[in-house]
């Protein structure tokens, strides 16, 4: 480790002690001082080299937004140790690719997730433990029989979370962690009908959490909200972003309206980032109940114009700024929504924003082209495919495969995703047509399929399906929308199935998408 560095592990060490026995993260009946994460964070990282885990390996986590999520990442950082958060709404199908891209030598879960977790690690012969996260209970035995005969735990040795009392002693093992090593695989939606894992430094997740906090003015007072999965871009650098600003973190488990209107009440919080439909059912929620807790001083994300003007109507003291970004880029730009409603705001702090023609050439104000970026942010590269990175990194250049232009004032304006990158946002999540298609196909009835997103008013946009069906064979759309559920999450299954006699064709003989789009999207 280099003089010069500083990792997240140092992050943790520097809040410590700064603000000491200040609050810093609230889950369920838990409360934990910011030098209670750091002694923590000393513990988990003695308890990983105890076990054999050294730099450079990896493990992976499928758990809730939980109090050893957040510790595990900062022992990791302090290790060198790659993270592989799993999204915990993937099938088992999807989460076995992601164990199997990515090979890690530990598998970290919670209670909830434990069935699913011995589940995939049947299958995953390099996986040697799985570790079960105590919580607020001692976690009982795993059940005979799963996981192969793997020696699994349902204690953590030193990984389980004490609150308060210094004499815990020292943080522990001493870290050996670097900010340029590899700290996150996050995957994303599949473009070609696989997720691209996106490899992040702690460098990257330290840019992006300063940004944020730069972009939102955040400072000591502020009380996050956690409602974002913790295994989500998003979620995970808002959370550093609070504590970086020394913030206090409330990790909400699962989204609920009212349950998260009682604790931001409860708490004090002052701001969350939310995705549709969230934003809208906290309002819904607020309305119903009489509840609207007059700490919360902004919310930020991506919403329609209408629900944000609902919000601002609401909570007439409060703001909301619009964020713009990706797992290999986050942000890019962002703004309070009031200065320019519809922008998506200017680019962070340290983010420089250069829109291109099909060519790679910048186009002048005012034209659309794809959004370009350079950043401390921007991702390392996608795990094991080197292509797809120096495409996607081309000419010095992070390309973001989405169109936008800039005004004269350099506000940034979404237009819209490029053809070959065609993605449907459905809920803050990504769905990929391919995978969609894919998954479709794999339906013994259909010949041929083409998906699309509709505008939806609730989750931004919906997936449909139009399908062409064998000779003599039969499906409903129901059981069609179920089958592709069973396959891939089911937030990727199409809400609308259309059948046709046949799909418009291109020159080539391939499905014409954008033929799709304009004879059926209405």
């Amino acid at each position: 480790m280099k003089t010069a560095d500083f990792t997240i592990y140092d992050l943790i060490a520097r809040q410590a002690a700064l603000y000491d026995d200040r609050e810093a993260v609230v889950a369920g009946g838990r409360r934990l001082s910011f030098a209670d994460c750091y002694r923590n964070c000393g513990a988990f990282a003695d308890g990983l080299r105890r076990e054999g885990i050294a730099a450079g390996d990896r493990i992976a986590v499928l758990a809730g937004n939980e109090v050893e999520f957040l510790l595990l990442c900062g022992a990791a950082a302090g290790l060198g140790v790659v993270v592989v958060p799993i999204n915990w709404r993937l099938g088992a199908e999807e989460i076995a690719f992601i164990l199997t891209d990515t090979r890690p030598r530990f598998l970290f879960c919670s209670r909830d997730f434990r069935e699913r977790a011995c589940q995939v690690a049947v299958g995953a012969s390099f996986l040697e433990k799985v570790f079960i996260f105590a919580g607020e209970e001692k976690a009982g035995n795993i059940p005979d029989g799963q996981g192969e005969g793997k020696e699994q735990h349902s204690e953590l040795h030193a990984f389980t979370v004490g609150e308060g009392g210094k004499e815990r002693g020292d943080a522990g093992a001493a870290p050996g962690g670097c900010g340029t090593d590899p700290f996150l695989i996050i995957h994303t939606a599949a473009v070609g009908g696989r997720p691209r894992g996106c490899l992040l430094s702690q460098d990257n997740i330290i840019a992006a959490a300063l940004q944020i906090g730069h972009l939102l003015h955040l400072d000591s007072r502020d009380v996050h909200m956690g409602i974002l999965p913790l295994f989500h871009i998003g979620g995970l650098t808002m959370t550093l972003a609070a504590l970086l600003a020394g913030g206090r973190n409330v990790l909400v488990p699962r989204f609920d309206p009212s349950v998260v209107l009682r604790l931001i009440a409860d708490e004090g919080g002052t701001f969350l980032v939310t995705f549709p439909p969230m934003l809208g059912a906290l309002l819904d929620a607020g309305e119903q109940g009489g509840c609207k807790p007059s700490s919360l001083r902004f919310a930020c994300g991506v919403d329609a114009p209408a629900t944000i003007e609902r919000f601002l109507g609401m909570y007439p003291r409060a703001a909301f700024f619009s964020l713009y970004g990706q797992t290999e880029a986050m942000p890019v730009a962002g703004g309070d929504y009031r200065e320019r409603p519809g922008s998506i705001g200017r680019p962070a702090l340290l983010s420089r924003v250069m829109l291109s023609d099909d060519l790679d050439r910048e186009v002048p104000r005012g034209t659309p082209g794809e959004i370009c970026v350079r950043s401390p942010a921007v991702f390392r590269g996608y795990w094991n495919l080197t292509a797809e990175t120096a495409a996607a990194s081309r000419n010095g250049w992070h390309h973001t495969g989405d169109l936008g232009r800039l005004d004269d004032e350099g506000y940034l304006w979404y237009v819209g995703r490029k053809p070959e990158k065609e993605l449907i946002k459905s809920g803050g999540e990504n769905v990929y047509p391919a995978e969609v298609e894919q998954a479709i196909l794999d339906h013994a009835a259909i010949a041929e399929t083409c998906v699309i997103g509709i505008p939806d008013p609730e989750w931004g946009e919906a997936v449909q399906a139009f399908c062409v069906l064998k000779e003599g064979c039969t499906v409903s759309a129901g059981e069609l929308s179920e089958f592709v559920a069973s396959r891939i999450a089911r937030y990727k299954r199409p809400r609308q199935v259309v059948f046709l006699a046949d799909l418009p064709k291109t020159p080539a003989g391939t499905v014409d998408r954008e033929a799709v789009k304009r004879a059926y999207r209405s």
